[in-house]
């Protein structure tokens, strides 16, 4: 199973990119898995439904099964590495987040006022930016010779799904 890791500061794109991604990697025959870190936390739960209910009532760890279907909910965060061994039947885990972790990953530019991400995360293996940052390119080419990495825009999803595919 490989992991491949998705980072940048918030509205980068990360979200859009993976979507785009996904049906990509499918049609490779991969079944994907994604991991999303929401750092503000969230609640997927619905007012009126049974889980909801549930823990409402104090549950501190909800499944609710059926035959296409099964989701989990607990009121405790768990680390990465233990979502990952959940997906181990899997061909890909994409990770949207966890930015300082040393997976493989793709660092999302909004502009050039996000570089400095650049010398805060590791195993970068591309950068994919704004094309309007294109427009830019003296700071641009620096920062693509000095980590000598591929260099994308938001729409080259086929050039980044082979990136991905090739590691």
């Amino acid at each position: 199973m490989k992991v491949f890791q998705f980072c940048g500061y918030k509205n980068s794109g990360k979200t859009t990119l993976i979507a785009a991604l996904i049906p990509q990697l499918k049609r490779q025959g991969m079944r994907i898995a994604v991991i999303k870190h929401d750092g503000h936390g969230f609640d997927m739960d619905r007012e009126g439904t049974d889980t909801y209910k549930f823990r409402e009532a104090g549950a501190e760890g909800i499944a609710i099964s059926s035959p296409g279907r099964t989701a989990m909910l607990r009121e405790t965060e768990l680390d990465l590495d233990t979502l990952i061994h959940m997906y181990t039947d899997y061909d890909m885990v994409l990770v949207e987040g966890y930015k300082m972790l040393p997976f493989p990953k793709l660092v999302l530019l909004r502009g050039m006022e996000d570089r400095g991400l650049l010398d805060q995360v590791e195993e970068i293996r591309g950068i994919v930016v704004n094309p309007d940052m294109l427009k830019e390119p003296p700071g641009l080419q620096e920062i693509q010779h000095r980590l000598a990495v591929p260099l994308f825009t938001w729409n080259e999803t086929e050039r980044i799904a082979s990136l991905i595919l090739s590691l």
